[in-house]
């Protein structure tokens, strides 16, 4: 068991998949497809998070499988260790605080994510393909901003 996973349980954390296996998780910042470009977690594959909100993501999963038995919860990032939050913030130095603060908490302040009470997510397929939401995780530039979809669904940059 990893470090990392040792501490989140220690805290009273609880990975989501032991609520409903039938969540997938794809930690991006256990790997380098981020906007960091490195590994922040280590060999972390499980998502872990307060029990509540462990239960509702299930609840999730199980109301999905209903409506779409093909349809699966993506999970990206979950808790998130201060440590990691202070390389993120300083990751995006190039920004102004007004414009960081969009993308990264300010670590002084913490985030829901150091608490267990944040998840990135999508949706996938049953093989455990993301499906097309328009732009690719940790994107920054304004199409990934929901305020501006109609203006990108009109030019044809979404669909």
């Amino acid at each position: 068991m990893d470090s990392l996973e040792i501490s989140f349980i220690e805290h009273g954390l609880v990975d989501v998949q032991s609520f409903n296996d039938t969540i997938e998780v794809d930690l991006k910042y256990s790997s380098t497809n981020n906007f960091m470009k490195k590994n922040l977690y280590g060999n972390l594959k499980k998502a872990y998070f307060q029990k509540e909100i462990a239960e509702r993501l299930a609840k999730v999963q199980r109301f999905l499988s209903k409506k779409d038995s093909s349809l699966r919860l993506l999970i990206y990032d979950a808790t998130r260790p201060r440590s990691v939050q202070w390389k993120m913030w300083r990751g995006l130095d190039t920004l102004p605080v007004n414009q960081r603060i969009k993308f990264v908490s300010n670590p002084r302040n913490g985030s829901i994510h150091n608490y267990g009470c944040a998840v990135d997510l999508t949706l996938c397929d049953a093989q455990g393909k993301a499906l097309d939401m328009g732009e690719g995780y940790d994107d920054l530039r304004r199409i990934a901003y929901p305020m501006f979809e109609q203006e990108f669904l009109n030019s044809g940059a979404l669909t």
